[in-house]
């Protein structure tokens, strides 16, 4: 194992979820656990570190949601902010700020980045068809054009995706496409926006990506950037012709807003100046290590283009690690929002009050850190009674009831330690070290396997020595015995805090 390299700080990010619905446990497991067990482990560590999350509050899944609803957007984005805000808390997720990208401060920001870019001619002008809305007079984004797929014949494909192929398209690709305003069929109408030429930037990316972190990105994260950067990188727009936005900010560009990818992102940033004014030291101090945990949906956007923006821009430290998971799916299908098929976390805790660590626990033991996982409530009914319960809990109550039995809850004082006891502390010093490597990797589900060894180790060493058989004859034995299993508990404590928080003394929060 190589050595962890010293860094004066931490910047931990987690993706910006949409605020159009609430978060589910595909959400938790391939992003926000992850994250937050990292944060709390790297505070036990006494580091200096920020956790920043927030709603991604701009594009067009939420234009459209107002449109369905009759609503504003900020009314659709009012409401299921405040949602995701509360779950989180109530979940435990120790963000040190949790923001928003509707905020001042961000369109600020934002525009203050776009607005450098720009003025050092970072950007492309290009005039290209686009379709236009004439009973709305809207230029359409590609959520607002659905048609016919020409790949599968699926006649609701969206302008920038086939949902039932998965084939990314281009709105002009769609057969009898349809304005998802009015259903009338859109015409081709000109239009100004503003290119990022991430092919200039391709050399650097595969030099950055290809060979710099070739050996400590997860092979998903790694594999994905390769495959895009052979296949040759392109120009993306960074602007749309929509209302609802940061405004573009040069002049000609009334009714432009920046496009969601480029202005998200950069809310991890806006998120720090409204947490400290010492912002400037998470993000722009090269001792400091920038840790993006998303899901493999947001590879792209973190791995190459946000990674290019910054570049751009030129005063930013660059991600280190891009830590993202695969997906998650229930009962053995694929969740959806549009069907509703989904475990919602805001209805977990009304359903299951004071449980967040059992969730914690399942969705990390079935992490999907490598390949797709599935959740069913079948095994997690098994892994909280088989192994929270029976292995975990059914230890420490052991110790704990035969402590207050034998010694009036008083930790005893132990005599000399046999040779089970110093192989039972030779095993016991291994663990810390262990699970520390574990998630300074990222690997948080092996992390969590040997913290429920540790536990394992425990149940093992008090049945091996049988206290309960041994008092009548021998209480200091028994002394002994309880002493070190005690100092087993006190480890646990200590061990289990960063994977379930809420049973633990101290919250790893600030």
């Amino acid at each position: 194992m190589n050595e962890q390299p010293s860094y004066k700080r931490y910047t931990v990010t987690s993706a910006l979820p949409y605020a159009n619905g609430p978060i589910h446990i595909g959400h938790l497991a391939g992003v926000y656990i992850p994250a937050d067990i990292y944060v709390r482990f790297l505070r036990m560590n006494k580091e200096d570190v920020i956790f920043i999350g927030g709603s991604d509050e701009h594009g067009v899944p939420i234009t459209i949601k107002a449109l369905q609803q009759g609503v504003s957007p900020q009314e659709i984005v009012d409401k299921y902010h405040g949602i995701i805000k509360k779950s989180f808390e109530e979940f435990g997720i120790s963000f040190d700020i949790y923001s928003r990208t509707s905020n001042k401060v961000h369109h600020e920001t934002a525009a203050e980045f776009f607005r450098k870019m720009y003025d050092a001619g970072q950007f492309i002008e290009k005039i290209s068809q686009q379709y236009y809305d004439e009973a709305t007079n809207h230029f359409l984004a590609d959520r607002y054009i659905t048609g016919t797929c020409p790949h599968c014949n699926y006649d609701k494909a969206y302008g920038d995706q086939c949902e039932k192929c998965g084939t990314s398209l281009n709105a002009t690709d769609l057969i009898n496409p349809k304005s998802v305003l009015s259903g009338n069929e859109p015409v081709l109408r000109e239009t100004k926006h503003w290119f990022l030429p991430l092919d200039q930037y391709e050399s650097w990316l595969r030099e950055w990506i290809m060979i710099g972190h070739k050996d400590d990105w997860k092979p998903n994260v790694y594999g994905q950037c390769k495959s895009w950067i052979e296949q040759g990188l392109q120009p993306r727009a960074v602007t749309r012709d929509l209302d609802w936005g940061v405004k573009v900010p040069v002049e000609g560009a009334e009714g432009k807003v920046l496009y969601v990818w480029f202005d998200a992102p950069i809310g991890y940033i806006s998120a720090t100046k409204e947490l400290t004014p010492d912002w400037e030291k998470y993000w722009k101090d090269k001792e400091s290590k920038l840790v993006h945990f998303i899901g493999k949906d947001n590879i792209v956007f973190h791995c190459i283009i946000f990674p290019a923006m910054l570049k751009a821009e030129g005063s930013f430290i660059l991600p280190d690690n891009v830590p993202a998971n695969e997906f998650l799916n229930l009962e053995n299908d694929k969740i959806s929002t549009s069907r509703n098929w989904a475990v919602w976390l805001h209805e977990y805790l009304l359903d299951f009050p004071g449980k967040q660590d059992v969730l914690r626990y399942v969705l990390i033991s079935n992490a999907p850190e490598t390949k797709d996982n599935d959740f069913t409530w079948k095994d997690f009914q098994a892994r909280n009674n088989n192994e929270l319960v029976a292995i975990l809990g059914n230890f420490i109550n052991r110790t704990i009831v035969l402590t207050h039995k034998y010694f009036e809850g008083i930790v005893p004082e132990a005599g000399e330690f046999n040779a089970s006891d110093k192989a039972a502390f030779a095993e016991m010093k291994q663990f810390p070290d262990r699970i520390s490597k574990s998630l300074h990797n990222y690997r948080f589900r092996e992390g969590l396997a040997e913290m429920m060894n540790l536990a394992r180790l425990g149940n093992k060493y008090l049945t091996d020595n049988e206290p309960w058989k041994l008092f009548p004859t021998d209480p200091g034995r028994v002394a002994t015995i309880l002493n070190v299993s005690l100092q087993i508990c006190a480890q646990l404590s200590i061990v289990a805090e960063p994977f379930c928080p809420s049973r633990w003394p101290g919250s790893g929060t600030r």
